[in-house]
């Protein structure tokens, strides 16, 4: 048996011993290369080189390049949201919840830069693979739904201005998250790399949040 063959059987067990791990493997490489080069400047040669399987097998279980994308799409939205569930916003009170809420968001984007590129390459192709796809759908639905929860909460109990769309408050704060993220280099050109510091980083997280709070609260007397 020669050193190909040796490899390829080392492959094909490592798949057989942890398939999941293989295929998250799979999934965060091709997360980096769509980042970086785009859907159409990606290689299927250079993911498979990286991870810990074959170019075969991940046609085999991802069917193609276009699959393997969409597939990255919807791992990479389900992560968000996954982080999101784990706040237990119903826990606490409106303000405070949406404050979490923010925080995560800004702090999810500004540590994944990867998401963010991977968005933006996907309105490039003017959303045609979110389009394709009832589980992002499905899940950026219940982003909204919990937005919604918050904010009736926050009407209710007198806190929040009425006549706002949980899909404004949504727009307001992946805006301003995604915005630190994606115009980050030429922001940092030409006004300074400050802001972007840890310190830099905190204060406008804090900022952010207010802001968003403030855009649903109750105007109150002074």
């Amino acid at each position: 048996m020669d050193s190909q063959d040796t490899h390829s059987g080392s492959q094909r067990a490592r798949w057989k011993q942890d398939p999941d791990g293989v295929r998250a493997n799979i999934l965060a490489v091709a997360l980096r290369e769509f980042s970086e080069h785009g859907l159409s400047g990606a290689r299927m040669d250079e993911i498979a080189a990286k991870t810990r399987t074959s170019k075969r097998m991940i046609y085999y279980y991802f069917g193609d390049k276009e699959g393997l994308y969409q597939q990255v799409l919807e791992k990479a939205y389900g992560h968000v949201r996954d982080g999101e569930k784990e706040l237990h916003l119903e826990d606490s009170t409106p303000v405070e919840a949406l404050r979490q809420l923010v925080e995560f968001t800004f702090e999810h984007h500004r540590r994944n830069p990867d998401f963010i590129r991977l968005v933006m390459i996907e309105n490039i192709h003017n959303g045609h693979y979110l389009r394709k796809s009832e589980l992002i759908r499905s899940l950026n639905q219940t982003a909204i739904s919990r937005i919604e929860a918050i904010y009736n909460n926050g009407v209710d109990m007198g806190l929040f201005r009425e006549g706002i769309l949980p899909v404004a408050i949504h727009w307001q704060i992946s805006a301003l998250s995604f915005f630190n993220v994606s115009n980050r280099m030429t922001f940092s050109q030409l006004f300074g790399g400050e802001i972007f510091d840890e310190n830099g980083q905190r204060e406008l997280r804090r900022q952010v949040a207010d802001s968003v709070i403030r855009f649903v609260s109750k105007e109150t007397d002074d």
